[in-house]
């Protein structure tokens, strides 16, 4: 899959809300309101995953949960982390 340009980078960034570019990954920390609450949200995290065949980096950290999305095959960013930051935006708490 291609890389996207800068430009897509930054026009997508610039509608997820607490996303941060950091070298070639899109990085966000959600805090949710308990830790069964953060074990929630990566499992849903996971089926959005497992549907776009497309897996983030996770970390959680008692109630807070690090996401960070890259396509490693591709050596950078593409439409796949794009799309999946979007999707998790929709099931966040």
């Amino acid at each position: 899959m291609a890389r996207v340009s800068e430009a897509d980078i930054q026009g997508a960034l610039a509608t997820l809300t607490g996303w941060a570019r950091v070298d070639d990954e899109i990085i966000k920390t959600y805090e949710c309101s308990s830790f069964a609450e953060a074990i929630s949200f990566v499992v849903r995290i996971g089926f959005l995953a497992e549907h776009a065949n497309h897996h983030p980096d996770l970390d959680i950290r008692y109630r807070k949960v690090k996401v960070a999305l890259t396509t490693h095959d591709s050596g950078g960013l593409t439409d796949k982390d794009l799309e999946l930051a979007r999707r998790i935006e929709e099931v966040a708490p």
